[in-house]
């Protein structure tokens, strides 16, 4: 993955704001954020890291110049997973809370997705969020304080993904995960997800297309823009606080109130 540019560490840093000095009682937290370093998973970092959390990432790859605790990790690899979640523990004593952020696919359409590509898919963002929070749990039922997980979802869990069918599949699998392992797992963990729509990250030209398009894509939103990692950061926070204490097997939408369906653009119901 290599060096974090100064720009995008910048970046990263302008998303991040104190909502009007909210406090969430975060501070003492040990919290793991996968894929924590790039896009929404530095959002998300952020901003817990704001609230006083003390935050460990982990990618593939070897990161320098990231302003969180960083150890390498391939999160469809068990026995890394395991390694990873274990050190955690060792070195501070504690794990609070796990965002399962790390996930995503290249866009192909179905009819060309080799059963490698789509095995792989579906190991990143269902079975490797799966791992991660078996390895959590184990440490946080022996917690008195116990343990909160929030798996990273997406509105394509809910609706067709033309490109990325595999994606899609895959979160729908991790709602149901969600709503299984909070039932199992109570009362010691909360378990919820967060269904994430459209995010104008650093790299949102490469999904959205140019600023012309982006700004039509925005006005298509409820609300009027993308979301910033920081606004999917901020759900994570919420669900990670005692603010949050009766919340489990909840899928919380962060997504600017959704997509009008399509056929009202050929109506004259709403102007």
């Amino acid at each position: 993955m290599g060096r974090l540019p100064k720009q995008a560490l910048a970046w990263y840093a302008s998303t991040v704001t104190d909502a009007a000095g909210i406090n969430l009682g975060l501070a003492n937290r040990v919290v793991l954020v996968t894929g924590g370093v790039r896009g929404v998973g530095a959002g998300i970092s952020g901003v817990l890291a704001d609230q006083g959390a003390t935050v460990v990432t982990c990618a593939r790859r070897p990161v320098d110049g990231s302003p969180h605790e960083f150890v390498p990790c391939d999160v469809r690899d068990d026995d890394a997973v395991k390694a990873l979640v274990d050190g955690i523990v060792e070195r501070h004593g504690r794990l609070d809370v796990v965002v399962n952020n790390a996930g995503g696919s290249p866009y192909v359409l179905a009819a060309e997705a080799s059963a490698r590509f789509s095995r792989k898919i579906v190991e990143l963002n269902l079975l490797a969020p799966l791992s991660v929070s078996q390895h959590a749990n184990e440490h946080m039922q022996k917690q008195s304080s116990g343990g909160c997980i929030v798996n990273v979802s997406s509105v394509s869990a809910r609706r067709p993904t033309p490109g990325t069918a595999a994606y899609g599949a895959a979160k729908a699998g991790v709602e149901s995960l969600t709503a299984t392992l909070a039932v199992e797992w109570a009362p010691k963990v909360r378990v919820n997800s967060l269904v994430v729509g459209m995010v104008q990250t650093e790299q949102a030209d490469l999904f959205y297309g140019d600023a012309e398009s982006i700004a039509a894509i925005s006005a298509n939103v409820p609300l009027g823009r993308l979301a910033t990692p920081a606004d999917v950061g901020w759900a994570a926070a919420f669900l990670a606080s005692d603010a949050a204490s009766y919340i489990s097997g909840a899928s919380l939408e962060v997504h600017g109130g959704g997509e009008p369906p399509h056929y009202l653009a050929t109506t004259n119901a709403i102007t």
